[in-house]
């Protein structure tokens, strides 16, 4: 008989499905737990990784608060300076220190290496403000990306910088050397050492770093408005850039000057505005005499020395100069840029209107411009320029040539001549210029450049200083100003010797001369108490002005004298009155120049000046700006780098020297 079989119970059964979802699971929970730890991994990693970026962000910016700050202290010479330029938040600090975390990101992407940037850009931002600081030792500017055009002259002149500050000299020597090695000893090591970035780390920081390196680029025209920049609190302060570099910092400040060379036209210019231009109607050729023989004199550093209070001197250095001085001439510069003031003396055209900082020998002449030289060769003179240094310094034998010079006798073209310390005298220059002037059959236009006065003044440049100083000056501030003030009276001979020469001739002479700045004497200015440091300002009271930036100025005839009461004058008007003097007369060099002349009788970047000696302050940033005034720009822009629409009107003579530009 057949058993039956025990039914099993609900509680059998139970187990039983538990005891199959058991066995059918464990391997669906093994993987369950495979992926809940791999997926656990990859949530670290992703945390690493993030940890990781923001670690190399904030080192990264660390990197660039460290570098932003040591540009500052090295270019503002002041720790508390610095402090208050990051403490100021309407200043743009932070948006450099974002600037250079950007460069640092992005260069770190090309080299593949974390970090590495940081060692190549220091240096690189380092050097120009170190540069900075020591050019403000000579003259009154910070560093503008054009400054880096002349290096060459820079170079050519340092072994007088290394005669007249030989420790500083040699400890810069020593400190190039030694950082040079260091440097490159700390870069073979950190691309060893440094980690590389991934290929998929390069490429997120060069995605990252580079557009807003571009749109950084893009908002920095400051002829252009940017919300962005101006949210930024980066101003661009361009008619003042002591404060401009004060405000934004060096390392922004610079970058904004970067489209200096960049010259836009004034609103308004067109044709037509040149068309409704006054144009006086003069006489062609001269008034009432023949053609007299033009002799044009830029003395080097010229400057009345017995200007300086609390000292005296042993005698008047410049005696003669004195007794016919005609008036001054309002410099532009300080201590340096001659080229400059030779570039509004020769044309007529004035730097007001150009760009602060920007250097037209270097930057702008590149085609035929007029100048003085031009209007001479149309009257058929003879237009030599003379100068007793090489050629190439400044762009001249370019320069000249583009101003229509014949010839320009450069010291490669001179003969030997002797010299006072090492540079050729102001003695031999105007004997070579009497040689020459004996020459001729022709009337002749000569400009000449001298160069015995230039600066630094060291002790011991001459065999005898002729002229004592008294005074409570420290030993080497009597020794810089004796050397000075013996390099004026030299000068003051030479004058005396050309005017003397002149006498004798037949034909009418006009000689005049002019300095172009003031010489760097550096610590002689605040001891004597002339001024409070070593360099002028550029803006300021019309008194303080004046006294920091004449320079004597004269005009004379063999004939009929010195021209008399001019009172101080811009470097732009010395074509005026040296055109008036011999007896000419020009659409433009006596017509046009002399409205403006009778109405500002100094035109400056800052301020214009009437012969009430009522001064208009920051007229550039007026929108009502005198009709002449605003004349005289469109004119100049209209030569320079306009369509030249004015040139048969205002220099017919020069029509076929330089035809209008097709376009």
């Amino acid at each position: 008989m057949r058993r039956r079989r025990k039914r099993p119970s609900a509680g059998d059964r139970l187990e039983t499905i538990l005891a199959s979802i058991d066995t059918a699971a464990t391997p669906l929970v093994g993987a369950l737990r495979g992926e809940t730890t791999v997926l656990l991994g990859r949530d670290a990693a992703r945390i690493d990784a993030a940890f990781s970026m923001v670690a190399t962000l904030l080192l990264s910016l660390s990197l660039a608060l460290l570098l932003t700050a040591g540009i500052e202290i090295v270019q503002r010479g002041s720790f508390a300076e610095t402090l208050a330029y990051f403490g100021d938040p309407m200043r743009p600090a932070w948006a450099t220190v974002g600037v250079f975390m950007l460069l640092f990101l992005g260069l770190d992407g090309i080299f593949g290496r974390a970090h590495y940037a940081s060692l190549v850009l220091a240096p690189v931002a380092l050097l120009p403000a170190l540069i900075s600081k020591q050019k403000q030792i000579y003259l009154s500017d910070p560093l503008y990306p054009t400054d880096f055009l002349f290096g060459r002259q820079i170079m050519e002149l340092m072994p007088v910088l290394v005669r007249d500050r030989p420790g500083t000299a040699l400890a810069i020597a020593i400190g190039i050397v030694v950082a040079v090695v260091g440097l490159g000893t700390l870069l073979v090591f950190a691309w060893r050492r440094f980690p590389r970035l991934s290929r998929r780390e390069r490429i997120g920081r060069l995605i990252f770093a580079v557009p807003l390196i571009a749109g950084f680029v893009h908002i920095m025209d400051f002829n252009q408005f940017s919300w962005l920049r101006d949210r930024l609190n980066i101003i661009p302060i361009m008619w003042d850039q002591t404060e401009n570099y004060r405000h934004n910092g060096f390392s922004m400040a610079f970058a904004l000057n970067l489209p200096m060379a960049n010259v836009s036209a004034p609103a308004g210019y067109m044709g037509d505005a040149i068309n409704a231009i006054e144009s006086p109607v003069v006489p062609a050729g001269t008034t009432h005499r023949g053609k007299p023989d033009v002799i044009v004199i830029m003395s080097e550093s010229l400057f009345d020395p017995t200007r300086l209070p609390n000292v005296t001197f042993s005698a008047d250095p410049m005696p003669t100069m004195r007794e016919i001085q005609s008036g001054n001439v309002m410099s532009p510069e300080f201590g340096g840029m001659t080229a400059n003031v030779e570039f509004e003396a020769l044309t007529g055209f004035s730097n007001a209107f150009l760009p602060y900082g920007s250097i037209p020998y270097q930057q702008y002449i590149r085609d035929p411009i007029p100048s003085l030289a031009t209007f001479f060769k149309g009257e058929g003179y003879v237009s030599r320029a003379i100068h007793p240094f090489q050629s190439w310094f400044w762009n001249r034998s370019a320069v000249y040539k583009a101003f229509g010079f014949d010839t320009f006798r450069s010291e490669e073209k001179l003969p030997a001549m002797q010299k006072r310390g090492i540079f050729t005298s102001d003695e031999a220059l105007t004997k070579e210029i009497m040689r020459q002037a004996d020459q001729m059959e022709d009337p002749f236009f000569f400009f000449t450049v001298t160069l015995q006065g230039h600066g630094p003044y060291e002790p011991n440049r001459y065999a005898q200083n002729t002229i004592k100083v008294e005074g409570n000056l420290p030993p080497a501030d009597r020794q810089v100003l004796e050397t000075y003030a013996q390099g004026v009276k030299e000068a003051d001979d030479s004058l005396k010797m050309l005017m003397d020469w002149a006498k004798e001739r037949d034909r009418e002479t006009i000689i005049v001369l002019f300095g172009d700045h003031l010489p760097p004497l550096n610590t002689v200015y605040p001891n004597t108490g002339f001024m409070p440091d070593v360099t002028a300002s550029r803006k300021g009271p019309l008194d303080v002005m004046k006294r920091t930036h004449e320079t004597p100025l004269i005009v004379w005839s063999n004939k009929t004298g010195p021209v008399r009461d001019l009172g101080t004058i811009s470097p732009a008007f010395i074509s005026y009155q040296t055109l008036k003097a011999s007896g000419y007369e020009h659409p433009y060099y006596t017509g046009f120049l002399g409205r403006v002349f009778n109405d500002y009788q100094i035109v400056d970047r800052f301020m214009l000046v009437n012969g009430k000696d009522e001064m208009t302050a920051d007229w550039a940033r007026s929108k009502d700006i005198p009709d002449v005034v605003r004349d005289y720009r469109f004119l100049q822009h209209d030569m320079m780098f306009g369509k030249r629409y004015g040139t048969e009107r205002f220099f017919p003579t020069h029509a076929d020297l330089f035809p209008r530009p097709l376009g």
